[in-house]
């Protein structure tokens, strides 16, 4: 008899841990086991790429308005759902009169747990052997979900974030196991919570090398060059992300202007969507690189702009594990990412990349000489050419799990 999965995420949208999830449901064996697949908002241009054997279960209408704006939650007629939402929205209020605010996750926690006892109970689809809870907050699949076992991931670097430890440790708690996306990012998560240690678990994201190959090439390179053209002497110049504080976008323009004013001629293309994008455009309009800093906004499949750039660029704040890197390895484009806590877990310097200092200045001339270091481009490419970064075999761990 076949083994149950249950697993959920928000919604799928293009981001990191949604590119993860596919990955593994790409290397789940069917013929062993069921998934069923709870997405809480029924959008996003990755709901094409899940594989045609998970059964995605329907949406209910109290899940899918857990992030749309309060006011369509209550003129919706969820007025439990979204009394509870401005009830957390008050409490994170007064929270951070006296915390601070900059990427704090206490406002989440605070939503999750005044609306996830209202939700209605995910028991009617019955018991599953593993329940996944894919993203934070965890607190849905724990309470609403029947599982012999319960896995939930950590994506992001612990170090980096604001949090009430109190408050998320009895959710954390509850799960049989945590899975980690590295080493690093597990380290950083038990400085937090140094007694969830024996529920660590690390999994490394999984992309499956075919399912990358077979989608950087649906778009011609030709169609690619009328949004990314090539100019002799120019070198294009690529970063993709969610335009939120954490990626460091807002920074590019100066970086930017530094390499232009080294006399090093680049076009650094962005492409992704978010709440700090009129702040990017100031800043490229303030330091006047408007030829140089072109925002792509939101694309469905983001492999043919990668495959057409000339270096790829994570100038990130922080991360978990950036799966656009592993993308661009994966294609074998040489990248640069700056020195943010967990990069040494994703590139080795010098041999599968280049490190670059986060401050703005260094990370400008950090990039001119990688830019002019044709040999180190050629190193890094051949050995991504001989290497493989899809990480398939994790998907042992999942299985190990279930047992």
């Amino acid at each position: 008899m076949k083994k149950r999965i249950f697993a959920a995420i928000h919604y799928m949208e293009i981001g990191g841990a949604e590119i993860s999830l596919i990955g593994l449901l790409h290397s789940i064996d069917y013929s062993r086991y069921d998934v069923d697949l709870f997405i809480y908002s029924h959008r996003g241009e990755l709901m094409e790429y899940i594989p045609q054997q998970v059964r995605i279960l329907p949406q209910d209408g109290h899940y899918a308005h857990l992030e749309c704006p309060i006011s369509k939650t209550l003129t919706d007629g969820y007025f439990r759902l979204g009394l509870a939402r401005l009830r957390a929205k008050w409490e994170y209020a007064r929270y951070i009169r006296h915390n601070n605010p900059f990427e704090n996750y206490t406002q989440f926690q605070m939503t999750a747990r005044r609306t996830t006892p209202i939700l209605p109970s995910l028991e009617k689809y019955g018991e599953y052997d593993l329940a996944i809870s894919f993203l934070q907050p965890h607190n849905i699949v724990l309470e609403k979900v029947k599982a012999k076992k319960k896995i939930c991931w950590i994506h992001t670097d612990y170090s980096t974030v604001n949090l009430d430890a109190d408050m998320d440790l009895p959710v954390w708690n509850g799960y049989d196991h945590i899975m980690s996306i590295s080493d690093s990012v597990t380290d950083a998560f038990l400085k937090v919570f140094p007694s969830l240690e024996n529920k660590m678990v690390v999994m490394h994201n999984i992309l499956p090398q075919a399912f990358v190959d077979t989608r950087s090439v649906q778009i011609p390179q030709e169609k690619i060059r009328e949004e990314m053209p090539e100019e002799d002497g120019v070198v294009n110049l690529l970063s993709i992300g969610r335009y939120v504080v954490q990626k460091n976008f807002d920074n590019v323009p100066h970086i930017c202007r530094l390499i232009l004013d080294s006399g090093c001629r680049v076009r650094w293309y962005i492409m992704g969507w978010g709440s700090e994008e009129n702040a990017i455009r100031e800043k490229i309009r303030e330091f006047g690189v408007e030829a140089n800093v072109i925002l792509l906004g939101k694309k469905q499949n983001p492999y043919p702009y990668i495959k057409a750039c000339d270096w790829y660029v994570q100038p990130s704040r922080y991360e978990g594990n950036a799966v656009t890197v592993r993308e661009a390895q994966m294609l074998k484009k040489p990248v640069v990412i700056t020195d943010y806590a967990t990069a040494p877990s994703q590139v080795t310097d010098g041999v599968d990349g280049k490190i670059v200092p986060l401050d703005n200045a260094a990370c400008a001339r950090g990039i001119v000489s990688a830019l002019g270091d044709e040999s180190l481009k050629n190193n890094i490419t051949a050995y991504l050419s001989s290497h493989s970064y899809a990480n398939e075999g994790e998907i042992r761990v999942i299985e190990n799990l279930i047992g």
